[in-house]
């Protein structure tokens, strides 16, 4: 089967995305390493408006002709709601860190600057919740959006997969 794929940029900043968002995912559901935890996560929000940015100027590959409408529906939608917590998390991340005592350091190269919010303002309140939450939502997306892509390759045997390779 000749597989389309997504261009050299797209499959570049997805896998890079990827790895830092489970490593993400990791370092903060399990609170280990926060200030790398951090500088990953600013390191993913401008990578994402990257991703976005080159997703709107490139077509995606067509999806196999054996994929119904409802599939590629579905497809769509996790994929929208992948890039929603990809640009969220790390706004609600940056929102909580900016009303720390600490600096906003991304790896210790520069300080990133800090937004107008202090703790136990509304604003905070709602992106230290979504940020906890969303973790946990995050996490499932990313497992699903993993075993879909695992299913089309090994079993439906589609070359879904194959795009992003």
């Amino acid at each position: 089967m000749n597989t389309m794929k997504y261009n050299a940029g797209a499959r570049t900043l997805h896998w890079i995305i990827a790895l830092l968002i489970i490593g993400n995912l990791a370092s903060g559901l399990l609170h280990f390493a926060i200030p790398v935890h951090k500088a990953i996560g600013l390191t993913v929000l401008v990578l994402s408006l990257v991703r976005l940015g080159w997703r709107m100027a490139w077509k995606a590959p067509p999806y196999p002709a054996s994929m119904s409408r409802a599939e590629v529906g579905l497809a769509h939608a996790v994929h929208g709601v992948l890039y929603l917590f990809m640009i969220a998390m790390p706004l609600s991340g940056w929102i909580i860190a900016s009303a720390g005592k600490y600096p906003l350091s991304w790896f210790g190269v520069f300080e990133w600057p800090k937004l107008a919010v202090v703790k136990g303002s509304a604003i905070y309140g709602a992106g230290h919740e979504f940020h906890e939450i969303g973790g946990w939502v995050l996490l499932v997306l990313v497992l699903g959006h993993a075993a879909a892509a695992l299913r089309h390759h090994f079993m439906l045997k589609d070359g879904v997969l194959r795009r992003m390779l």
